[in-house]
This record gives C-alpha cells, sequence and structure tokens, in this order.
C-alpha cells in the first residue's frame, strides 16, 4: 500500500481504534515520525496493545513498567517518553462505590429495595427483598450472596452493594469491601450493636473505608433506644481503634420498610434523599492513576446462558474496551487463562446493562475468561504482578464427604459417584472464597472446612437440589498448632432471651465451659455475651429453641485461638437403631414409641444400621420396626384398639448436622435426611 511520512517536531496524536493504523520511530535525524498504513488491520489477530517505558511504585506496591499507548500492527514498536503521560492519582468523580453492611435481620435488603424504588432505578418493586434472587435466600429470608446493583443520582453513578448479615457468610463481606470506597452501616434502633455489626465493621475501618452510620427501623416507637444505641456504636468505633477521619461519621434515621431517612430526629420523614445525598457528600470518589493499562481484581463470579462465565470487580486502573486482549494472574503471578473480552456487564438497577467501554473505577463485569476465578487478576496482557487480595478469617468447622454407600444409595439421586462429588466442590471454590476442600487421608472422602453449621448447610443443600447423593460425617473443628502447642478456635456468642429462661441459659452455658462476659436488660429482653470454644457450640442453637419455645435469638462471631481446653462434650442420649430391613410398620412403632423419641413414621424405609430415634437412655439399642402383628382366624366382638403415634421429630439439613454424633454419619439424597450408624463404628 501506499505510505506517507510527516516528520513531527513536538506532540504527536494518533487515533488508537481507527481502521487504519498510526505507529511511531525514531528517525535517522533524530526526530519522530509517523507511519500511516492505508490499509485496514484486525486489530485483534494482527496487533497488540503497547505500553509505555513508565517505571513507578504503584498500587500492585511494587516497581511496574506500565506502558499504554493504542494499538499497534504486528512487528512494529513505540518507544514515547514517559513525560507524555501523568502518572499522578485523580478521582473519578461521576462514580461512588459503597456497600450496605449490617448484622442479620436489621433491614439490609429492605433497604436497598427502597433506594432502588426512590432512586428511579426500578419502577415498580414486584416483591418485597429483590435483590435476594437465589431460591434458598427466599425460602429463609436471609442474605447468602453478595450482590451489586447501581443507581444514578444527581448524574452520579452510585455502585452499591447488599452484603450477608449472617456470620456463617462473612467471607462474602470481606472480598466485596475491596470495591468500595465507603460502607452504609446499618444498625437496628432497639437491638442496636451486635456481634456481626462489629465484625463487619471492624473489616471495614482496617480497609480505610469511610462510615455512613444509619439507625434504621425507627417506626417502631415504643421501643426505640437510640441514645443507648447510639452510645453503643460510639463505643465500638473507639474499640475497633477508627480513624480521626473515620470518627467524624455522619449519623442517620431511617425506616427501611416506610421508606424514609431523615437526618435529624426533628426533621419530618418524607423520602431517602437525605441518605443519597451523605452518599455524595461523604462517600469519597474512586482514585485512579492515569496512563497505567487495565487491572481488575475479581471478587465475584456470574453466568450467562450465551456468553459464559462473567467476572466480576472494580477497574483498578486503565481503560478496557470490547474486543481489548486480556489475560488472568492467579494470586502467585501465574498466567492462568489468556482471552480477549466479549462483553463488558454492568448493572442499572435490576437489569443488565452491555457496554462498549469501561473506566478505572467503576464496578464491571467481563466475558472472555473461563478459567479466571474469585480472587483472580484481569488485566491487559502486559501486566505480570497480581493484585494483592485480603486475606480472609480462617474456617472454624469442617465436615468429611463420602460417597453414599448404604444399601438404598442410587436410588434417589443422579449424581454419586467419587469424582462428580470432587468436581462439584472444586467448583464451588471458584466462587465461595471462604470454603476449604481438601484431600482426606483415608479413601475417597473429601475435607470440606468452612464458617459454621449454616454455610455448610447451604452448599449441602444445593448440591442436594443438583441431584447428588452423598454422606457427611459429623462436624469437626478445626484446630490450629500455635508455637508447638494445640489452640482451638474461640467464638463470642450472644444470647437474646425473655428474662424468666436466663437463669437456666446461664446454667448451661456454664456446664459447656463458656466464659460469662456480660448481662443487660435490652427491650424487654436479657441479652447474655459469653466466650466459648467453637466445638460446644455444634448443636446449641437448637437446645436453646428447645428450652425457651423458640424464642431466643442466638448469635456467634469469630474471636480468636485459645489452648485447647478438656473434654468439654455434653453428655448425649443413645440412639435406637433399626436392625432389620424392610418398611416400618404402625404396630412396631407403636410398641418402640415408649422406648424414646421416634425419628420415622410409618411406610418409612429402613435397613440396619439406620438409625430410627433416639432413646431415652444413655445406650444404643437395637429394635425392629418392621415387625407386623400376627394375624389369625380368631374373632372378637371388641373393636381392636388403634394406635396413635406421637408426630416424629424431623431435622432440618443444620439441625441433622449438629445432630449427628461420631460413630454416625448423615446419609443426604435429593429427597431424605437419614442418620446411620458409621460402617466402621456401627454396634
Amino acid at each position: 500500500g501506499r505510505r506517507r511520512e510527516v516528520r513531527m517536531q513536538s506532540t504527536l496524536l494518533f487515533r488508537p481504534h481507527h481502521t487504519s493504523c498510526y505507529s511511531v520511530r525514531p528517525t535517522p535525524t533524530g526526530r519522530k515520525s509517523v507511519q500511516f498504513v492505508s490499509r485496514p488491520v484486525d486489530r485483534v489477530s494482527r496487533g497488540y496493545r503497547t505500553d509505555l517505558n513508565i517505571t513507578q511504585k504503584n498500587i500492585f506496591g511494587s516497581n511496574v513498567t506500565g506502558r499504554q499507548t493504542s494499538f499497534i500492527p504486528s512487528g512494529i514498536q513505540t518507544t514515547l517518553p514517559a513525560s507524555c503521560y501523568s502518572t499522578d492519582a485523580t478521582e473519578n468523580k461521576a462514580i461512588r462505590n459503597i456497600a450496605i453492611i449490617a448484622h442479620v435481620d436489621h433491614g439490609k435488603t429492605t433497604m436497598v429495595d427502597q433506594m432502588l424504588k426512590q432512586s428511579g432505578s426500578v419502577a415498580q418493586l414486584t416483591s418485597e427483598r429483590v435483590m435476594d434472587s437465589n431460591q434458598l435466600e427466599k425460602e429463609r429470608g436471609i442474605t447468602i450472596l453478595s450482590k451489586i446493583t447501581s443507581f444514578n443520582w444527581k448524574g452520579t453513578r452510585v455502585n452499591l452493594v447488599d452484603t450477608p448479615g449472617h456470620g456463617d457468610f462473612g467471607g462474602e463481606v470481606e472480598r466485596v469491601l475491596s470495591m468500595v470506597e465507603g460502607v452504609i452501616l446499618l444498625v437496628d434502633a432497639t437491638e442496636g450493636v451486635m456481634a456481626q455489626t462489629k465484625f463487619v465493621l471492624s473489616k471495614a475501618l482496617a480497609a480505610g473505608l469511610k462510615p455512613i452510620v444509619v439507625l434504621n427501623k425507627m417506626d417502631r416507637k415504643e421501643i426505640l433506644r437510640v441514645t443507648e444505641v447510639e452510645g453503643e456504636i460510639f463505643d465500638l468505633f473507639m474499640a475497633l481503634e477508627a480513624k480521626d477521619e473515620q470518627m467524624t461519621y455522619p449519623t442517620l434515621y431511617a425506616a427501611g420498610r416506610a421508606g424514609w431517612c431523615i437526618a435529624d430526629q426533628k426533621d419530618k420523614p418524607v423520602n431517602m434523599e437525605p441518605l443519597f445525598d451523605t452518599i455524595l457528600e461523604q462517600v469519597p470518589p474512586p482514585k485512579v492513576i492515569p496512563g497505567l493499562p487495565f487491572s481488575m481484581l475479581v471478587t465475584t463470579l456470574d453466568t450467562d446462558p450465551y456468553i459464559g462465565k462473567i467476572v466480576i470487580g472494580k477497574v483498578r486502573s486503565g481503560s478496557i474496551k470490547v474486543n481489548d486482549p486480556i489475560h488472568a494472574l492467579s494470586l502467585d503471578g501465574k498466567v492462568t487463562d489468556v482471552g480477549k473480552v466479549i462483553k463488558i456487564q454492568s448493572r442499572q438497577g435490576l437489569e443488565k446493562a452491555w457496554l462498549d467501554e469501561a473506566h478505572a473505577g467503576d464496578i464491571i463485569g467481563v466475558a472472555g475468561l473461563e478459567k479466571a476465578t474469585v480472587t483472580s487478576t484481569i488485566s491487559n496482557p502486559q501486566i505480570t504482578t497480581p493484585i494483592k487480595a485480603s486475606p480472609l478469617d480462617p474456617p472454624v468447622l469442617s465436615i468429611r464427604m463420602f460417597v453414599n454407600n448404604s444399601p438404598l444409595a442410587g436410588k434417589e439421586g443422579s449424581h454419586s459417584t467419587f469424582p462428580t462429588i470432587k468436581r462439584r466442590l472444586e467448583k464451588e471454590i471458584e466462587t465461595n472464597v471462604s470454603i476449604t476442600v481438601q484431600q482426606a487421608e483415608s479413601g475417597e472422602a473429601l475435607t470440606v472446612s468452612g464458617r459454621g453449621e449454616l454455610q455448610l448447610g447451604v452448599l449441602i443443600e444445593n448440591m442436594r437440589r443438583e441431584g447428588f447423593e452423598i454422606s457427611v460425617s459429623p462436624p469437626e473443628v478445626v484446630f490450629k498448632e500455635i508455637d508447638g502447642k494445640k489452640h482451638e478456635p474461640v467464638e463470642e456468642v450472644t444470647i437474646d432471651v425473655d428474662s424468666e429462661y436466663s437463669s437456666s441459659i446461664l446454667e448451661k452455658m456454664t456446664m459447656r465451659k463458656a466464659e460469662f462476659q456480660d448481662m443487660r436488660q435490652i427491650a424487654g429482653k436479657t441479652r447474655l455475651q459469653f466466650l466459648c470454644p467453637s466445638r460446644i457450640l455444634v448443636g446449641l442453637r437448637s437446645e436453646l429453641m428447645t428450652q425457651t419455645r423458640g424464642t431466643a435469638v442466638f448469635n456467634h462471631l469469630f474471636h480468636s485461638y485459645a489452648p485447647f481446653k478438656t473434654d468439654i462434650s455434653p453428655p448425649r442420649k443413645g440412639s435406637l437403631i433399626s436392625m432389620a430391613t424392610g418398611t416400618c410398620t404402625l404396630y412396631s412403632l407403636g410398641m418402640l414409641e415408649p422406648r424414646g423419641v421416634l425419628f420415622v413414621e410409618p411406610q418409612t424405609k429402613v435397613y440396619p444400621g439406620m438409625v430410627i430415634g433416639e432413646h431415652s437412655r444413655d445406650n444404643d439399642l437395637e429394635v425392629n420396626p418392621t415387625k407386623a402383628k400376627a394375624l389369625s382366624n380368631m374373632r372378637t366382638t371388641s373393636k381392636e384398639e388403634q394406635v396413635r403415634l406421637i408426630p416424629p421429630r424431623t431435622f432440618s439439613l443444620e439441625e441433622a448436622i449438629a445432630y449427628v454424633r461420631g460413630d454416625q454419619l448423615l446419609e443426604i439424597t435429593p429427597q431424605s435426611i437419614r442418620i446411620r450408624m458409621s460402617p466402621n463404628k456401627k454396634k
């Protein structure tokens, strides 16, 4: 093709994404030249993006040579002086990134509903808690996964992250805090500071985020404790050693369900505008460094049936366009995947929006890399240093998963082989960074560790619904060696009960070697606080609910590791164990009912070693629940006595995990939850 050379003495301007290509090279005279190639060039297959020779300390914590100009055809190099680009950090004032954090049931998701509605991002709310899209979240009424949305307010794009409030899902909170510059700390104006409030605030303050305190549920006038709660929040900030700029937090008062927020208690409640204005005023814009190539730390994943995996995170530097080349780096700096940008996704309210370009500071999703996982760094191919991910708190509870080998195996599920179970768990740890999976030393078993019974229960419940059949061992505490000594995790436990049950709860916790910390009266209930080893908490929630007739509120939070104490396991009653194969009969169960509490009902299939009930004594008892009444041809004028059974005790998945003891296994299928004796320890 025809070429022409234009000599230039000073500034060079070029159009990087034009169909024609410009390149820059030194000339023999020492002056720079621009070379124009008139033919069109495919910038993906025939070229690459060049970079500037800029060596400096950057956001990755090391010396990196950032080089970014434009797309240049293969074989042509550019050498521009670093002075052509500014390396000073600037602010993207068109964006605010903020997360909403709180203890469970303090109203986060309901507050997000009203924020989306009143900002105009959602025309009409079709249901409550629209951000809880997961089926388990809708059934249980809690947030399990962090979710990202956005809305526009006065010309500024606000990216909002809704986080879980339960302590077992604290890993979801920890990883998303790296995407935001501020947090809304939501506190119930009646309950006040709770265990998870301390956890999420400590993580936010450690990350240097700007807090906005909102006292929620202010429409419950008769039981409000505004002054006391404000004092508790201030004391919490002091105890967590907040910085001076974090101590000057604004306090707002809101009723999320009613849809209003005020900056002063004397103001008339109207709408959520005071909260929106406070976000724009208090939350700093994201800081970006011009001139550096594109980079992003993956914090969560999404999938699309048409384009596949979507990695989501905040753009740390540079900008990105569709068809740009990218690669994925693991935490140790290894390249795990190479590709190009297929789609750029953003969230607007509840809808997905597809972008052509995104810039530093924005939270986006990128499609084009199938092997990237959470904590991966997605970047321009010229970046070779990964972004450091924040460390997470360690898991405290573990279980072992086996292939289901009971006599009823394979009759209710579609996935029951060890390789299938292993692949499913490997897929889980790609998105759930707070869960770890390791190969067990004995046999075909996998050790799965997490934050608590609820988190492990949600994982197993999801596998059940996908058609898996598995056997699960009793939960065990994850111990740790410190200075050559065995240490165990200790948790801070908070129990809210009616005053009439406080003495019995104190007695129960004292028997379990819990250390009493505090007791106070709050809104007609007694709040008890303890420090106790994690292993004594297994099964404690269900016992407290039974003892207080379902009125207790139980919360726990990882505190620290402490030297291992002697065996403090509470006494357990024995089990009623089936010794026969068949179907339970009404006659046999009626004869067994005085022996203890039954777990099965008539017509339930049983097999030898299956636990069908709890013995009234501390020893195990083998019984025959399939025995039928002997029939004869003798007739009598009196009507036969009718057998009336007490309804059997049923377990939720978390209750079953907590109930099973050391010599038993939990058999889990899509249709059933059974307890059976371990084949190696069956009595």
